[in-house]
């Protein structure tokens, strides 16, 4: 066997992680290559301008078509919906369905309606269901698009361009393609906020997520309810746009501030009522339709007009930005890698690391040879992660909302503690258990335990990873990947330390029998952690998936020993481990078909009190003039978990919430949810856990640290509810 030059190893790693960085944009552009996503193959469009019908066109893919017994369409809230209008459509058997009908090219409907008194959009969601009739052959899941269209007066002439094209567009509901997620809601895509710099002057402020843009000449205000007017706006420099529908226009993106006049007397007035309407677009996605909004904005604080003893004008909350600068953000990166080693969810596979370094005694090689590679297979992960997260603009810890991988952990995890159980045999190496695995020799084994440390320990944000993150997350790339990059040298630097510093490596104990006993002792926390993955895997899928599970981990079982007994067999029996392999996948099969499992509908209240969050509730209750602690969390998410039993899960905590009237709002993000995502690109935030206390005047939320206590929570929702801090006897 011809042995690699540490040296030349090195160099080759740091080619291909270049290589791989170079070549992952273009394997992502790939991706989207295949498949349309499901609102480009059925792209709909919906014409409310006749009063009394909804006429709905879809435009259909070559070599897509659409089910005809698979369209529903549901009424929205004041709206009576009538029988839809469908044409015939291809006649065909079905092996699934059944005898069929089936569109393609296009297809026109028509729904009547009505509505109920006060009514002032039409709201309806429309669900459909389509094929790929060629190969590769798929059949996509039922797609649900909700859409809000303006109602028309009846009688009356069509709405304008803008009103239409917005009628035409008004799909609030749909998926943009893979990896994007639904489309935000108009009241998150376009946040409006308003106050008074003076008694004449307002300043109005629009913020969009990445990717959303707001139309400068579609936007018109005016007063209401006061015999005022408000002058020309000073909008600022924006952004050159060639639209589809009007044509050369001014768009903005992210931020836009708007200072606008009052032209009359506001001497007597304490308030002042805007109407804003306005219309934007996300980039390479939707259009929204006209979007109108009324805001109440107090003069009775304002500065005056005129005199010189005036206080300076209250000044627009600042925009988010990142709290701590590269420096920091790095250093809080480095620790923050190091406390992921003492993580509950990280330490079993880092226990394969201590039997590895215990062996090699004091062999000054294979010390430097398990931390090299250790260390290559953390930062190529990380930085892989950091493409990925930075790309796709995807949360830190995401990917353990996917059971297929949760399921795949769970068994890694048990093949490991089989192994160290002295079940199945891999090698003669006490570290080769990564090799193992991946079924290689040599140093691909502490590479490969290197990427499964990175993997587990995603959900595991300690306390000082949440800022370094959070910065990652509202930075440049190039600094975002140094953030990731730090992350892992923190994770990996403590082998590096043992590998390369001889005074650390001389406090390791003497190789002897008793590290068969240790091996064995280490391998029941791997145990706990396949238990913990299935217990996650419980609340994402239910108890079915946990029994799909549980097969496959007894075929997984069936498979070692049969490894182990076939070593000294013929081929021929060394082939039915193959075979054992693929059935244990057979239940992995039937574990991504099962729907998500049920949970609590958003309105409703569970025995402590907990509300679940929507974005409409969370609303309803800051109009209301309630404080509100937003908890977003996830069961896969240990230190949610923590704080939820040191603080959030308790009679003190349950008590605050009594005495300063707060509402405690949870969301739950062990399954995708775009409207928690949201909520969380919105704060910035990298991942869970994120917590925001709004105040019941209405202000702007005010984020807490990632780790909790009693003290900082009080502090909180005392000040948000506007109540007397109690003084220390």
């Amino acid at each position: 066997m011809r042995l690699i030059h540490p040296g030349r190893l090195a160099a080759r790693f740091l080619t291909l992680l270049c290589l791989l960085l170079v070549a992952l944009p273009a394997l992502a552009q790939d991706d989207l290559d295949g498949l349309l996503p499901v609102t480009e193959a059925y792209k709909l469009t919906a014409d409310a301008s006749t009063p009394g019908v909804v006429k709905l066109h879809w435009t259909i893919a070559p070599d897509y078509y659409l089910y005809r017994g698979r369209m529903k369409f549901k009424p929205g809230e004041g709206v009576t919906l009538g029988d839809a209008q469908l044409p015939d459509g291809e006649k065909h058997h079905d092996e699934y369905l059944g005898d069929v009908e089936t569109y393609h090219h296009s297809v026109d409907a028509t729904v009547p309606y009505t509505v109920a008194a006060g009514t002032s959009e039409l709201k309806l969601s429309v669900q459909y269901q389509g094929c790929h009739e060629v190969d590769p052959k798929i059949c996509y899941p039922p797609h649900t698009e909700q859409l809000t269209l303006p109602i028309p007066a009846s009688g009356a002439p069509a709405a304008g361009a803008a009103d239409s094209l917005g009628a035409a567009l008004g799909k609030l509901g749909s998926n943009r393609g893979a990896g994007d997620g639904a489309s935000l809601p108009a009241e998150q895509a376009f946040h409006l906020e308003a106050l008074a710099k003076d008694r004449q002057h307002l300043l109005l402020r629009w913020t969009m997520p990445k990717g959303y843009y707001l139309y400068r000449d579609q936007t018109a205000l005016k007063l209401k309810d006061v015999d005022l007017s408000l002058a020309k706006p000073e909008w600022p420099a924006g952004v050159e746009h060639e639209d589809a529908h009007f044509g050369n226009t001014t768009v903005f993106f992210d931020q836009v501030e708007l200072p606008v006049a009052i032209e009359g007397n506001t001497a007597n007035l304490k308030t002042v009522n805007l109407e804003a309407s306005f219309q934007g677009c996300q980039d390479g996605g939707i259009c929204y339709p006209l979007m109108t909004r009324a805001l109440s904005i107090d003069l009775s604080g304002a500065a005056p007009t005129s005199g010189t003893a005036a206080e300076p004008a209250p000044e627009m909350p600042p925009a988010r930005t990142s709290e701590v600068g590269l420096g920091i953000a790095l250093l809080y990166a480095l620790l923050g890698g190091l406390i992921l080693n003492l993580m509950p969810c990280v330490l079993p596979v880092l226990s394969i690391k201590v039997v590895s370094v215990i062996e090699s005694g004091e062999s000054p090689a294979r010390r430097r040879s398990h931390a090299l590679t250790y260390s290559a297979g953390v930062l190529t992960s990380f930085v892989v992660l950091g493409v990925a997260v930075v790309a796709l603009a995807k949360a830190w810890g995401a990917q353990l909302q996917y059971p297929l991988l949760v399921a795949a952990l769970s068994l890694v995890m048990l093949t490991a503690g089989l192994w160290m159980s002295g079940v199945v045999q891999f090698g003669g190496s006490l570290g080769n258990v990564g090799s193992s695995l991946a079924n290689q020799k040599g140093w691909r084994g502490d590479f490969f335990v290197g990427v499964l440390a990175v993997v587990v320990a995603s959900p595991c944000t300690g306390p000082f990873m949440g800022p370094a993150l959070g910065y990652a997350f509202a930075a440049p790339a190039t600094q975002a990947m140094l953030v990731f990059f730090t992350l892992g040298l923190g994770l990996c630097l403590p082998f590096l330390a043992i590998g390369f510093v001889p005074a650390l490596a001389r406090l390791l104990p003497k190789p002897g029998a008793w590290m068969e006993t240790l091996k064995q002792v280490l391998a029941f926390p791997m145990y706990l952690a396949a238990v913990w993955l299935a217990w996650v895997l419980a609340n994402q899928r239910g108890a079915d998936a946990v029994g799909l599970l549980l097969v496959a981990a007894v075929l997984l079982a069936m498979t070692l020993w049969w490894f182990e007994k076939s070593r000294w067999s013929g081929s021929a029996s060394r082939s039915w481990v193959i075979v054992l392999a693929l059935l244990t996948a057979v239940p992995l099969y039937a574990l991504v078909r099962l729907p998500a499992a049920a949970h609590a509908s958003a309105s409703a209240v569970s025995a402590n009190g907990t509300v679940a969050f929507t974005p409409a509730k969370l609303a309803e209750l800051r109009k209301a003039g309630t404080p509100v602690f937003v908890d977003m969390t996830a069961d896969w998410c240990v230190t949610c978990k923590a704080n939820e039993h040191a603080v959030l899960d308790t009679d003190a905590f349950r008590d605050l919430l009594k005495k300063t009237g707060a509402v405690y709002m949870k969301g739950d993000w062990t399954n995708e949810d775009p409207a928690i995502t949201a909520f969380l690109q919105e704060y910035h935030s990298p991942g869970v856990p994120l917590y925001v206390v709004f105040p019941k005047d209405g202000g702007n939320g005010n984020r807490l640290p990632t780790v909790l206590t009693s003290s900082l929570v009080e502090e909180a929702l005392t000040k948000a509810a506007g109540t007397p801090v109690a003084a220390n006897p």
